[in-house]
This record gives structure tokens, C-alpha cells and sequence, in this order.
């Protein structure tokens, strides 16, 4: 055994080597992003963090890498709604025209009408969307 000078204490030998306290992590997490909530809001998340045995830092986290987010509607979108809307008034006229002129005089009229929208409501429910 190696013999220490006098006064010299074994302990504060080894307080040189280990520092203590929690090992450096490899990823240190440095940016950060405010997030204003309302106090329901954040009792609200606060819970869903408890009851998933997560701090709220890391549900928040988790939460958000796994949302799925779609874009806004695209201009070609929008004229595909407002599309539908001017089928749907032109449906509701033939209609009303059906209950005055009989049902056969505008069949193919509301066969066309209904491929158009059907066509419409496939674009806008189509996968290929992309998240943001």
C-alpha cells in the first residue's frame, strides 16, 4: 500500500478522481421553445403526462414527434372545395326540379353531378397529402 505524506487525508485522494453527480449525457437537449398555455391547458397535459409516468417536458416532446399535422388547403384544394359547394346548389336545384318535372327528365343530370363530386371527395381524401 502506498503511504501518503502526513496530513494528508486518503479522502481527499480520491475526491481529485470522482467528481460525482450524474454522468455527462452525449445529446445535450441546448434550444428550447415557449409555449404559452392556459392554466386548464396545462392541468390538462399535466394529467396526461402524470398518468403516462412522464415529466412534462418529455410527454410535450414525445407528443409532438408523434402528432400528425396536415397542411393548410392549397389554392387547388380551395377550388375543389368551393367546387363541391356549387354541386351540392346545383343537387338541392335538381332536386326541387324532380319533385315539379318528374324524376327521368334530369337523371342524367344528376349522374354527372354525382361522378364530378365523387371525383372531388377521392382528391381531397387522397393519401398522397403530404404532413407537415
Amino acid at each position: 500500500m502506498e503511504s501518503l505524506p502526513e496530513g494528508k487525508d486518503i479522502r481527499a485522494k480520491d475526491r481529485r478522481k470522482h467528481k460525482g453527480g450524474a454522468p455527462k449525457k452525449t445529446i445535450k437537449r441546448e434550444a428550447f421553445i415557449m409555449v404559452r398555455l392556459t392554466a386548464t391547458e396545462r392541468m390538462f397535459i399535466a394529467g396526461k403526462a402524470k398518468r403516462a409516468g412522464m415529466k412534462l417536458s418529455d410527454w410535450f416532446r414525445a407528443a409532438a414527434k408523434n402528432a400528425k399535422v396536415m397542411e393548410r388547403l392549397k389554392p387547388e384544394d380551395r377550388r375543389i372545395l368551393h367546387m363541391l359547394t356549387g354541386a351540392a346548389n346545383n343537387l338541392n336545384q335538381l332536386t326541387r326540379l324532380a319533385h315539379t318535372g318528374g324524376i327521368l327528365s334530369i337523371a342524367r343530370k344528376c349522374n354527372e353531378l354525382l361522378i364530378e363530386i365523387d371525383q372531388a371527395l377521392k382528391y381531397l381524401n387522397a393519401d398522397d397529402r403530404q404532413d407537415t
